[in-house]
């Protein structure tokens, strides 16, 4: 088999990894050395099917020995496999570098004869990299779970970036998908990755000159729409993993049918993409935003609304919290208010030292009065002319863009290069809560 074939099968199976991050890192270049890697500085680019490729993104085997029932690349599956060499892996790297269509490079792999043998392959690839070519790239390198803790840390002195793939949001459906894997043997290395970043911080502090250990952090991934798991379950992990590990992403993937299993969505199944998108709205809120999950979700509504994104939803839920008066209210209570966020809020803080601000001083800010106006209140006065209701206001809050997306079948990934087809217009759909209310 040759080189180009090998990469044609294994780009093809990492293309379920989702890495659409920027660097994280800065390191300049260095004479005699090769690249750089700018803190914010990844260039991204797109495929026909609208995704990220600003890395290689490649395995280094998808020949596995394990048979998750969701992972196309499990050792039951009837697809041609390929196998890199760490000189093949590493030279492929170099000349997409050199031809300027990369910025860094993305390494996962299947599961080859054993943990500890896929991960010294791993290793070996990056010492090339790093030590013979002299490649200050970026490089995101996914550690394998089951690895024993020293191969790990050679791993962590390489890379960038490393991530453990938490894959399924509950231990139960991991048992019945993936009963070779582990809530423990996931998470084992994810706490030695957080245990040893921060070893590391504390030493720089004493020698400026310690090697730094995934001087970018560590993220995971999560299956979505795989298992019955509902978005407050995610998003409970998602906060306890933000907490305990200090993780820097959680990213979300939609599942893509890929087999036929009874315990699975059968194939021709969309993928979810309309509440992966909710997640990663409600994701956003937990970092910056100051919320929690239980105050996003709860046992009696486990599920976001897909026609109203987390932080409307929330607030039309709690409408007793408003309106705030935007000149003496505490910023993390301008955090909650819809069309308002994080850099808004700074300005409105920074503005009102200064003067007092009404709606023509906000919309000038940035702020999105669009959705703020229904919450919010300039010298104790509401915009002129508003009236609502709580049923008007959620109307108003749901587009009729978002209604059309809804109308459809399932959500489709947007496309920066395919035409998009022509549709006759669609009469918006009606929101179901406020249909019985008005009935």
């Amino acid at each position: 088999m040759t080189t180009i074939e090998k990469l044609t099968i294994l780009t093809d199976a990492a293309k379920y990894d989702v890495a659409c991050t920027s660097s994280g890192i800065d390191r300049g270049g260095k004479k005699g050395k090769l690249g750089s890697a700018v803190k914010m500085g990844i260039c991204h680019s797109f495929a026909s099917d609208g995704r990220c490729i600003s890395l290689l993104k490649v395995l280094m085997t998808n020949a596995c020995i394990y048979d998750c029932q969701y992972c196309i690349n499990r050792r039951s599956n009837d697809t041609p496999r390929a196998t890199f060499t760490p000189r093949e892996l590493a030279d492929l790297t170099i000349g997409f570098y050199r031809r300027n269509y990369i910025e860094g490079l993305f390494l996962s792999s299947a599961v080859i004869k054993n943990p500890d043998y896929t991960c010294e392959l791993l290793i070996q690839t990056l010492r090339l990299l790093r030590e013979e070519y002299g490649f200050r790239g970026y490089i995101h390198a996914k550690a394998i779970p089951g690895a024993d803790n020293r191969l790990l840390t050679l791993l962590g002195m390489l890379a960038d970036r490393m991530s453990v793939n938490i894959e399924l949001p509950s231990e139960r459906s991991l048992k019945l998908l993936a009963p070779d894997k582990s809530k423990r043997s996931i998470l084992q290395p994810m706490g030695l990755i957080a245990g040893k970043i921060q070893e590391t911080r504390h030493d720089l502090i004493r020698y400026r000159s310690t090697p730094k250990f995934a001087p970018a952090g560590q993220s995971t991934q999560m299956i979505i729409g795989a298992t019955p798991d509902t978005d407050w379950n995610i998003l409970r992990l998602t906060e306890g993993l933000y907490r305990k590990y200090g993780l820097r992403r959680v990213f979300y993937s939609a599942y893509m049918p890929v087999s036929e299993n009874a315990l699975l969505p059968p194939k021709g199944t969309k993928p979810p993409l309309l509440r992966e998108h909710r997640l990663y709205q409600a994701d956003w809120l937990l970092r910056f935003y100051g919320f929690t999950a239980d105050e996003l979700l709860d046992i009696h509504h486990p599920n976001f609304h897909p026609l109203v994104d987390p932080k409307c939803g929330w607030a039309v839920n709690h409408m007793e919290q408003f309106p705030v008066e935007i000149n003496t209210a505490p910023y993390e209570m301008l955090l909650r208010v819809p069309g308002i966020g994080v850099r808004s809020a700074q300005r409105i803080r920074a503005a009102r030292r200064c003067r007092s601000l009404d709606f023509d001083g906000l919309k000038k800010i940035g702020v999105v009065l669009k959705r703020a106006q229904y919450f919010i209140t300039c010298s104790g006065k509401m915009r002129e002319g508003l009236r609502f209701t709580p049923e008007s206001v959620l109307r108003a809050l749901i587009s009729e863009e978002k209604q059309k997306l809804a109308a459809q079948d399932v959500p489709e990934q947007l496309s920066f290069f395919t035409p998009s087809p022509t549709t006759e217009p669609q009469a918006p759909v009606a929101f179901p809560e406020l249909a019985q209310k008005e009935a």
